[in-house]
């Protein structure tokens, strides 16, 4: 009896320890189960020798403006994470359409996919098409602001307004971290727990302030740690980290051709590698309100938003703020 109930009790702090204190089941690596803010449909087409299926939310506004506006989510995230910019740009007259790439969210974690951000623009701009959307608002967060600046080199005539939040790739890593390949990717995925995650995301996005709203984006990024077809998901996960490594996207700013905002949260020190260099050499990284500042001289049509004390997740960490920003420049 002792014994049994000894065994309760470990299962309970396993559990605990794996999914966090709502002790929530665990996710397939397709967030099968998971319910989006708004229902999730899918958009099925070829790609690369194989069949493939991209999901997405798209909303209509009940008393439209006019306008659409494409939302790129960054690499720890899905479209989930933008629900309450959703409904605030719905209440606005924007139509919104919110897609998982492929490899992440409920989207297809293909075997193999030569992952570049030419093709995931290329995707979106069919999902778009299915759709019947010509010409967006494009707002790229993370990974997702170096997919919509590329998505607005390739597609101009298809872009209002860029708007950059926090967006990566600012800087070239390569410059100063040794490439280390998919290998090493891949196995550092496989390394990462949920209290490894929690910490990375305390520290780099929450400035160690974390808030219990925040264990929802963590639950997405860690529930389905060990469970079927993860290696999969991990092996996704290794090949977009060497996309964003190495496809800086940074020396092409000067030759956009549409208007473009950048929310930069000033306290963001986000970085790939820094981990793999000196101290003296990560503290050069990663060093937001500089290069937001440059990044604003090399865009011919930009205009910077600095956003003081926030991090690296405005529209999470400080939504109000964020979305007066936003909305400031794209009504």
């Amino acid at each position: 009896m002792k014994r049994s109930i000894f065994i309760v009790i470990l299962l309970l702090l396993s559990t605990s320890f794996l999914f966090g204190q709502d002790r929530r089941p665990p996710l397939g690596i397709n967030l099968e189960d998971y319910d989006y803010p708004y229902p999730a449909e899918y958009f099925a087409f070829k790609s690369q020798q194989q069949s493939v299926e991209m999901a997405f939310m798209y909303e209509e506004a009940g008393d439209p403006n006019g306008k659409t506006i494409l939302l790129f989510h960054g690499k720890n995230f899905n479209g989930a994470y933008f629900g309450e910019v959703m409904q605030a740009l719905l209440d606005e007259g924007f139509n919104v359409l919110a897609p998982d790439q492929i490899g992440f969210g409920k989207s297809t974690k293909p075997d193999y996919y030569h992952y570049t951000f030419q093709q995931l623009a290329r995707n979106t701009r069919a999902l778009a098409d299915s759709l019947g959307i010509s010409r967006t608002v494009v707002l790229g967060h993370s990974m997702g602001g170096m997919l919509a600046t590329r998505f607005s080199l390739m597609y101009p005539e298809r872009v209002e307004t860029l708007v950059l939040e926090n967006p990566i790739g600012l800087e070239d890593w390569k410059k100063k971290v040794p490439y280390q390949g998919v290998d090493h990717w891949f196995r550092q995925e496989l390394d990462k727990t949920y209290e490894g995650v929690r910490q990375y995301m305390s520290q780099s996005y929450y400035d160690n302030n974390w808030k219990p709203a925040y264990d929802e984006w963590l639950y997405l990024r860690t529930g389905f740690f060990g469970q079927p077809g993860y290696e999969r998901y991990a092996w996704n996960q290794a090949l977009t980290t060497d996309m964003v490594f190495t496809q800086p996207v940074l020396y092409e700013f000067s030759d956009l051709e549409v208007p473009a905002v950048l929310i930069i949260g000033q306290r963001d020190r986000t970085a790939l590698g820094t981990g793999l260099v000196p101290d003296s050499v990560a503290a050069t990284m990663g060093q937001y309100p500089e290069l937001g500042k440059r990044t604003a001289r090399e865009i011919p049509d930009a205009t910077l938003i600095e956003l003081d004390g926030i991090g690296h997740l405005p529209h999470i960490e400080a939504f109000d703020r964020f979305m007066k920003a936003l909305l400031s420049r794209i009504n």
